[in-house]
């Protein structure tokens, strides 16, 4: 599928970076440096792809803001809670996600572009939420560039590399699902936190 994509130039790279935010198959980051690695022929070629996959990248999570706006509260959590298991969302994940997020919606609309659980979904919590539809495209747009740019560079630069680009590859995913454990841990107890200070209680 990958390869009819990228017949179609910037266009199909744009669509795989749509597609990726739609769905989590496959990750953006083993996406990405794919793309890297065998569609960036030149420098130029590289930021041409970093533009078109971020702008694929971003319209996949308006798909996601638009649906929630639609949804709404309570029939998109009842939507993860029936339907999150499909897309590997657990419910549980959504609402901690769901909490962080009023905590801090510009901070975690563009730190969520940075954690692979959080970049694809947390768009439908920021429609559910009806959050003001410019600061969150600004921050969404920023981070997902900033995503996007790093592992496309690190893909055109293992192409080059005189070290097996497999075993680097492989070494670059493992170091991204230990950021996202981490990142679920730290969600976890951030959410612990705060269920166990109630609003208006302050620390002594």
């Amino acid at each position: 599928m990958i390869p009819s994509f990228l017949g179609f130039g910037l266009f199909g790279a744009a669509c795989l970076a749509f597609t990726e935010k739609i769905s989590p198959v496959p990750p953006s980051h083993v996406l990405l440096l794919f793309l890297g690695m065998t569609a960036a022929s030149d420098v130029p070629m590289l930021v041409a792809l970093m533009f078109a996959t971020t702008l694929g990248s971003t319209l996949g999570s308006m798909i996601w803001y638009t649906g929630g706006n639609w949804l709404g509260a309570d029939r998109a959590d009842a939507a993860v809670r029936r339907f999150g298991k499909y897309i590997f969302l657990k419910h549980a994940t959504y609402q901690r996600l769901t909490q962080a997020y009023r905590r801090n919606n510009f901070r975690a609309s563009l730190i969520a572009q940075l954690v692979p659980v959080a970049r694809t979904y947390l768009a439908l919590e920021a429609g559910v939420l009806r959050l003001s539809f410019v600061p969150f495209a600004l921050a969404t747009v920023t981070g997902a560039f900033v995503w996007n740019a790093a592992f496309l560079i690190g893909g055109y630069l293992m192409r080059d590399s005189d070290h097996d680009p497999v075993t680097i590859g492989f070494r670059i995913i493992a170091i991204v699902v230990v950021a996202e454990i981490v990142f679920l841990l730290a969600l976890r107890h951030s959410t612990r936190g705060a269920s166990d200070h109630p609003p208006g209680e302050t620390h002594s």
